[in-house]
């Protein structure tokens, strides 16, 4: 449905969908009749960096990485193409071209013509300055000012070359292609092959001056960072020959395990001097008072001899603890230990003759055990110095250590800060050495016109015009808020349809001759939809007579319905009765020309009221004017006089008022036993006419539906689409 409506709205509009397209063709073609042909020039700079033969040593192995390494470049080189600078350049030459050749490009514009020669002469020494110092014109300057204003009167400015200036990379190959458009072939030409020398000049001299100097950045840093490397190095070998320090962690290591040998002899020694003097004192209680003086009395003159041996042994034992227990003493101690024992044993043999023979083995056992337990305690003695020596050693190295880590530290930062310059300092050095090298393969040659265009702009100025013409219709469709179709008037004022009408054509519709035979075919449709609203408004009824038909805006088609209410229910042979209720309009009173008018009819005379014909169809006419039907009749009266025409018609038909005329059209109301409302199609309803809309649903039963006038919706057509 929608969409229909949107091609009703094209169907109405198709004059200027036609006119504005064709007018817009026609001036597109004067327009462009006249364009001067196109000629563009094409030159082509090889750069090497997608050549691998360039890039063996510096390219990427992550693919993706080296795409937008590739990428980078060509935007940076295109980016330096398009630079004001090199385009002044161009500007530049093409001046210098045209003021010194006896062709020029185009022709001097009226700027350039009010020249007197020697300021034509000064203004091409200028432009030759600037052009061989790479300087911009400064606007601040006068007489550089009217130059930017010459460049400007010739098209030779920045703005306008880039206009026409096309640079662009050649898919994924190593090239760029540089293209420009203008009338002339040769000026074509020589704007591209001069922006492409002047870049490759500039990009030979600028770009390669800055890796010249990021290499002598770099060698720069390189010496500094290798000096101080020297000089931490330098450093830590002095500190070491002044402190006596070879290698602090082989020394620490060694005292520090020097240091557990020692705690573990002691260990062992402690653990010697307890269970010996454990045994000797078990060994002493096995004998009597008198037997230990005996043993005490006889081997005090041989143990002056061991006393003397225990005290070489003691010697040698502290020897053997300081020198680390090397073996070269082993023997000697052996040696020492035997005649200890030959002499314990010279004692023994002392004892024969004593009646303590039978202790032998205990008291020699006790004097072996008393050396081993003085052995033990003098080597405990001999390791707690030893082990007093090695932490007071161990103890000295500690700070050394701290100082010489410090070194390393310091020593480590610098070697990692060399090696990074040298990496890069090699890394630009080879950039430097193997970088791009832009080269001109092919030279822009002027060539011939290209296809004219004036054709496509005039189909465009065509179908865009077109399309704005719809455009502009779909938005008036989409803003459109008006009723045009009894389902949105349903939808909109939730009140029930009774059916509508179509419109009828022509401005001045004479009621009188509205269905006369010669306007058949037009009505036909009318006759059909009117019949149908008819059979609508016999089910309200359902065997009621007053009939009430009304508006919410004056000349929205009530009239016509009432009369064609009228006509149609006389063709089925009722008795119509039309009033014409309207008293700010009375159409119906002036095309009937009526013999009896309501203000008698329902007038409370005491010479009574006038009759009315006995025809089928019978119209009750108003004289119009300032008046209301309770003004001329009471209410009780009026109502007694419809109980009358109930009697007489078949049928009431009163063409009320709009109800924007409030009481005059409310006051029909009151007597009617069904209401219908006519609402024209095409219009919107605003917050005025919803109050009305209120009233309506406030009649509830007594309100029978809406009628849609004039409106273009063909339910037929709906149900075939």
């Amino acid at each position: 449905m929608e969409i229909g409506n949107f091609f009703n709205l094209l169907k109405k509009y198709r004059t200027v969908l036609i006119i504005i397209p064709l007018v817009a063709v026609i001036t597109s073609f004067f327009l462009v009749k006249n364009l001067p042909d196109n000629y563009q020039s094409h030159a082509e700079i090889a750069t090497g960096i997608v050549d691998a033969s360039s890039h063996l040593l510096d390219q990427d192995p992550t693919t993706n990485v080296q795409e937008q390494q590739v990428y980078r470049e060509f935007s940076n080189l295109m980016a330096i193409m398009k630079l004001k600078k090199l385009i002044d350049q161009v500007s530049y030459s093409l001046m210098i071209h045209d003021l010194s050749d006896p062709y020029p490009f185009r022709k001097q514009s009226k700027e350039l013509l009010e020249l007197r020669p020697y300021e034509k002469d000064n203004v091409l020494a200028i432009f030759k300055k600037k052009f061989a110092t790479l300087q911009p014109l400064s606007v601040y300057d006068k007489t550089e000012n009217s130059l930017i204003g010459l460049l400007r009167s010739m098209k030779y400015d920045e703005r306008n070359i880039v206009k026409d200036l096309l640079i662009y990379r050649e898919e994924s190959s190593d090239f760029i292609s540089v293209s420009f458009n203008s009338e002339n072939p040769q000026l074509s030409a020589f704007v591209v092959n001069t922006l492409c020398k002047q870049f490759i000049d500039y990009y030979t001299q600028s770009v390669k001056q800055n890796e010249s100097n990021a290499v002598n950045f770099l060698s720069n840093l390189l010496d500094t960072k290798r000096k101080a490397l020297s000089e931490k190095t330098s450093e830590l070998q002095q500190y070491k020959i002044q402190n006596g320090v070879l290698n602090l962690d082989e020394q620490s290591k060694a005292i520090f395990s020097q240091i557990m040998t020692y705690n573990d002899r002691k260990l062992q020694a402690e653990k010697d001097v307890i269970s010996n003097q454990g045994a000797i004192d078990a060994i002493v209680q096995k004998f009597s008072p008198d037997e230990r003086k005996y043993v005490e009395s006889i081997t005090n003159k041989y143990n002056q001899a061991i006393i003397s041996t225990q005290d070489q042994l003691h010697i040698l034992e502290d020897q053997y603890v300081r020198s680390g227990f090397n073996n070269k003493y082993k023997e000697s101690l052996d040696s020492l230990q035997q005649q200890l024992s030959n002499q314990i044993n010279l004692t023994s043999d002392k004892y024969i003759t004593n009646p303590l023979v039978s202790k032998e083995d205990q008291v020699k056992q006790k004097l072996g055990l008393e050396i081993s337990r003085d052995l033990a305690k003098y080597s405990v003695k001999s390791i707690n110095d030893e082990l007093t020596n090695l932490n007071a050693k161990f103890s000295r190295l500690v700070p050394f250590d701290a100082k010489v880590k410090t070194l390393y530290f310091d020593i480590d930062i610098a070697g990692k800060e060399y090696l990074d310059v040298l990496n890069k300092y090699n890394e630009t050095n080879l950039r430097s050495s193997i970088s791009i090298k832009l080269v001109q393969i092919e030279m822009a040659q002027p060539d011939v016109a290209q296809p004219s265009k004036k054709m496509l702009l005039i189909i465009l100025s065509g179908m865009g015009s077109l399309f704005a013409c719809l455009f502009w219709l779909f938005i008036l469709f989409y803003i459109d808020d008006t009723i045009k179709s009894p389902t949105e008037l349903v939808n909109k004022t939730q009140l029930p349809l009774l059916g509508y009408l179509n419109k009828i054509s022509g401005e001045n519709l004479d009621l009188r001759k509205l269905w006369d035979v010669e306007h058949r075919e037009k009505m036909k449709i009318f006759k059909e939809l009117l019949r149908s609203i008819r059979f609508e408004i016999d089910q309200e009824l359902k065997g009621e007579k007053i009939l009430a038909i009304t508006s919410i805006e004056p000349a929205e088609g009530k009239t016509l319905l009432a009369i064609s209410l009228a006509y149609s229910y006389s063709m089925i042979n009722k008795r119509v009765l039309l009033i014409d209720g309207n008293f700010n309009n009375a159409t119906i009173s002036n095309t009937a020309q009526p013999q009896v008018y309501l203000e008698d009819y329902f007038k409370n005379s005491q010479f009574g009221q006038p009759e009315l014909s006995s025809l089928n169809t019978t119209v009750l006419g108003n004289r119009g004017g300032d008046v209301t039907l309770l003004e001329i009749g009471s209410e009780a009266f009026v109502k007694s006089k419809f109980d009358e025409l109930r009697s007489k018609y078949d049928i009431v038909i009163i063409d009320t008022a709009p109800l924007t005329a409030l009481n005059k059209s409310k006051e029909w109301l009151l007597f009617a036993n069904k209401t219908i409302a006519v609402f024209e199609a095409n219009r919107k309803i605003n917050n005025i006419q919803k109050q009305h809309i209120t009233y309506l649903k406030g009649l509830e039963n007594k309100f029978a539906g809406w009628v849609l006038n004039k409106t273009e919706y063909n339910q037929n057509k709906e149900k075939r689409s």
